[in-house]
């Protein structure tokens, strides 16, 4: 999907709310024990004055949602100068840290950059917008009885744009997360945030739509390959999840990580951006749906990142242009135009490329954000019934999800380089062809880059495909490698050479403080 707005601008908005029980979320092995509040079955309609045809109440979603949103200052010192001109994701004209530039230079820069967050627990985890914290060495919360906490990183996700923090409190106010798959297109619904560092603003709006695929989450050069989550286009493994609720309620910078809430002022989205021509409200808003938010929140607590099951697909969403250029027999779906080079989950079960995905687990699904949002609420080793249309008769493949690494385990933080996360990328080892191609010019080999999600790599302007070579001078040719060499850097300034390979004569060198 092409979304022709001059600017994306990445803002942000999530709320909280009191609610009647308390809910345990993932819980069925032996880490960290997440409980988060879910909604209560009190009916909608109480919450209007008048009827359907009198005025809408307010109040009880202002009262609610305000005290569990707060205000974030992050701070950062920035290497600035050099590197390859940044083309990532586009919300650093809100500079929440800065021109977005890598590189080495003499004397860094100190960068404050103010969001907000909602509090998720009341024993202090903070649900927030990566943007808003990436890259912070201290991170400032504010409650909203003014009271100032420093906070913690505990986890981001650069393809949601989610993070938690956490601040040492007990007996906080906590939000209740409600059912954003639930409500409905003219719906009304509230923002709570602290716009240009404007505390506790309150605005309201509709939801305009549901399921919007920007083409955001990522890098601007897999959007202008037609890239998309989950493996479309030529995209092997990409995490991004769109899958945004459109509302008109106003936001601007500094909602970034504030709330989207109904009028029982229960948790629905964290709004993510604003389509704008002046970085200012114009019109519309996007927010991330309270299901992605409450099962990535949770992921990031118990194991420190994100939890992705992959089909192992390369994908095409279908349209009548398409079916009639493949001579499909179906004119919706998602075409699997390739399975994955290894351990494909849709390849084991018996889908083929030229199949069409027309149903996940018997719901219809049409569009890519549709099947990203489905498949990226669950993890490895869940186990999913899809049905394809092949040659015009529908079929059903019982499908286990993978891992990106090919298995069926969680993959947790601590198996992998805290230092690594932070680029913002996937990587993968190169195939035994690429390999051939680099030592005609004399190099052992790499580790390519599959997919580029706005972290330090998107930052500086690296784009899926790039190779990087070397690590602070050392060769690299395998992710193990890479990891090794990056483990234990967080805080150093580390130094990339790389290539593309279709022309490795050109090596790039870049640099950044991890």
């Amino acid at each position: 999907m092409k979304y022709n707005w001059k600017v994306l601008a990445l803002v942000g908005f999530l709320s909280g709310a009191t609610t009647l029980a308390g809910y345990k979320f993932f819980i069925q092995d032996n880490s960290k024990e997440v409980i988060l509040k879910d909604a209560s079955e009190a009916p909608l309609a109480r919450f209007t004055s008048g009827g359907i045809a009198g005025p809408v109440d307010f109040t009880t979603a202002a009262e609610v949602s305000t005290p569990m949103v707060v205000h974030i200052k992050s701070t950062s010192v920035r290497q600035q100068g050099g590197g390859r001109q940044q083309q990532g994701w586009p919300f650093d004209m809100f500079d929440f840290f800065g021109d977005g530039s890598g590189g080495y230079e003499q004397a860094p820069r100190r960068s404050e950059g103010t969001g907000s967050g909602v509090i998720i627990t009341n024993d202090g985890y903070i649900v927030t917008n990566n943007h808003v914290v990436e890259s912070a060495q201290e991170i400032e919360v504010t409650l909203h009885d003014k009271t100032k906490l420093k906070a913690k990183l505990v986890g981001t996700d650069p393809s949601t744009d989610i993070a938690v923090i956490k601040v040492e409190s007990k007996n906080l106010p906590s939000i209740t997360f409600g059912d954003s798959d639930g409500i409905r297109v003219g719906e009304w619904v509230v923002a709570v945030g602290n716009p240009f560092n404007l505390e506790s603003t309150v605005t309201a709006g509709i939801v305009s739509a549901k399921g919007r695929g920007l083409g955001i989450i990522g890098s601007s050069q897999s959007r202008q390959r037609g890239r998309g989550a989950q493996g479309q286009g030529q995209q092997q493994f990409n995490d991004a999840i769109e899958s945004f609720i459109q509302t008109d309620a106003v936001v601007n910078p500094g909602n970034s990580g504030g709330a989207l809430v109904n009028l029982k002022g229960e948790l629905v989205g964290i709004n993510t951006a604003i389509a704008s021509p002046t970085g200012s409200f114009a019109g519309y808003a996007f927010a991330v749906p309270s299901s992605i938010v409450k099962k990535v929140s949770t992921d990031l607590i118990k194991f420190g990142n994100a939890q992705r099951g992959y089909l192992g697909i390369v994908m095409q969403e279908v349209d009548n242009t398409v079916a009639e250029e493949k001579d499909l027999k179906v004119s919706s779906g998602i075409l699997v135009r390739e399975l994955a080079e290894s351990s494909s989950a849709a390849g084991e079960a018996g889908i083929k490329p030229g199949d069409v995905i027309v149903k996940i687990n018997g719901k219809k699904i049409g569009s890519t954000p549709e099947l990203t949002q489905t498949v990226g609420l669950l993890r490895p080793g869940d186990k999913v019934n899809v049905t394809v249309n092949r040659d015009g008769k529908e079929r059903d493949f019982n499908v286990t999800l993978k891992n990106r690494e090919g298995g069926s385990g969680v993959i947790k933080r601590e198996e992998s380089a805290l230092a690594l996360e932070s680029l913002g990328a996937q990587f993968t080892n190169l195939n035994d062809a690429e390999k051939k191609k680099l030592e005609r010019y004399n190099i052992k080999g790499g580790v390519k880059i599959t997919d580029v999600q706005g972290g330090k790599l998107g930052r500086v302007g690296i784009a899926p495909g790039f190779i990087i070579t070397k690590v602070n001078g050392k060769p690299v040719t395998s992710v193990k490698e890479l990891e090794k060499e990056l483990a234990g850097k967080t805080d150093s300034m580390v130094q990339f050479e790389g290539l593309e390979l279709d022309a490795p004569y050109d090596v790039y060198s870049f640099g950044f403080r991890l």
